[in-house]
């Protein structure tokens, strides 16, 4: 259930890469809400998958960052990755 939201998976793979901004990642997710997003952030902050640091600046500016926990995802989200690919290239040969 840590990851089992789409919008997480997608996020951590966002944060892998380095800290983000609010803006960024949902730049990044495209058709995510503000709403979603914000309540997914929320959410992997309170189980420590993320940090979320705000500045006390006009205008306000949030960053996320993976913590320890979740940047030990990384593995996880590789082989999803490969397996991903190597399923595409299956169904791509499949339908050849």
């Amino acid at each position: 259930m840590l990851i089992g939201d789409k919008w997480k998976v997608l996020i951590l793979r966002d944060l892998l890469s380095g800290t983000k901004r609010f803006g960024e990642l949902k730049k990044s997710l495209g058709t995510v809400t503000q709403k979603v997003l914000t309540a997914q952030l929320r959410d992997m902050e309170k189980k420590g998958l993320i940090s979320r640091k705000a500045y006390s600046e006009i205008p306000p500016r949030v960053e996320y960052t993976l913590t320890k926990l979740g940047y030990s995802l990384k593995p996880v989200l590789d082989a999803l990755d490969r397996w991903g690919k190597e399923y595409k290239h299956q169904v791509k040969d499949n339908t050849a």
